[in-house]
């Protein structure tokens, strides 16, 4: 599973419309509003690197309202709610 965070800065008169239309978009699996320079975050879970570009050039920059995005992919995950988790099932 690739994961990468999207920066999306929007037209903010649209800012709620654009995030609903960038979450329902499939590959996309939540979006955040977000304070500081850029808008809304949006987090992209799919299996191949390739299908990032898909996903974020294909779809959400054409998504009405997106003014410019930034994609970081994540190299590894590293949560304390995921250890909790490995943990309660006896990893």
């Amino acid at each position: 599973m690739i994961t990468a965070i999207v920066s999306v800065q929007t037209d903010v008169a649209t800012i709620s419309e654009t995030a609903e239309a960038i979450a329902a978009i499939e590959g996309v699996s939540e979006v955040y509003s977000v304070t500081g320079e850029v808008d809304l975050v949006a987090m992209v879970r799919v299996r191949q690197v390739d299908d990032v570009a898909s996903v974020v050039a294909d779809q959400v920059n054409k998504v009405p309202g997106v003014v410019a995005t930034q994609t970081q992919i994540a190299f590894q995950t590293f949560s304390q709610h995921d250890l909790e988790d490995a943990f309660s099932i006896g990893i």
